[in-house]
């Protein structure tokens, strides 16, 4: 679905209206005192949107229309879409960074990223991705890729973001190798605005 819709260039509408509702949903729930709503939100930005010229725009009218500070969002860009235009990435991520907003790499290891790159554009975090986690700990090829990662991340001042964790053993594992944060099954599934309300709260909504 993403694929095509990004070939057809849907994807620039698409997720625009994914940015607005998610920092909407945000809103709302810091709105409504929801103990959980002091939190950042991280929203996938694909090839297209990075270098449309009023993806910029856009993201500043969402922010103020919502009233979330830029600070709270994280926009998460693969590897593949700042590889596509460099020199247009630069720009874009540049005046994207200017805004107080943060900007990590995702899927990190899954394209053909450039120590030069990863130095050049301005971002914060790179996120590991889980094909390689998901060996950790027990294939030593990809224990061996995630910890060059960290490494990498710790010694360029970055953020690294595990992603994918479904076992304790990859957690424990990442905790030993330093890693900052991580996502996953064994932390949560995907889940609807009100259920995930339902379960915070235990309030019926």
């Amino acid at each position: 679905f993403l694929p095509l819709a990004e070939e057809t260039g849907l994807l620039v509408e698409l997720g625009s209206r994914m940015l607005r509702d998610s920092l909407a949903q945000l809103a709302h729930w810091r709105a409504a005192a929801y103990p959980f709503a002091n939190c950042a939100l991280s929203v996938n930005v694909g090839t297209r949107q990075l270098v449309d010229p009023s993806f910029y725009d856009m993201v500043v009218d969402a922010l103020s229309e919502t009233g979330i500070e830029s600070d709270s969002l994280w926009l998460e860009i693969t590897e593949t879409a700042l590889l596509s235009d460099v020199k247009s990435a630069t720009v874009a991520l540049r005046d994207l960074r200017s805004l107080g907003l943060h900007l990590s790499v995702d899927d990190f290891g899954t394209g053909y990223s450039s120590l030069t790159y990863l130095k050049r554009f301005p971002i914060e975090a790179i996120k590991i991705d889980k094909s390689f986690v998901a060996g950790l700990g027990i294939e030593s090829e990809d224990t061996s890729i995630v910890e060059a990662v960290v490494r990498l991340g710790q010694a360029l001042g970055l953020s690294v973001v595990a992603e994918g964790i479904e076992s304790p053993l990859q957690l424990s594992r990442l905790r030993d190798l330093g890693c900052d944060r991580g996502q996953g099954y064994l932390f949560g599934r995907p889940r609807p605005s009100n259920l995930i309300e339902r379960e915070r709260t235990g309030v019926e909504v």
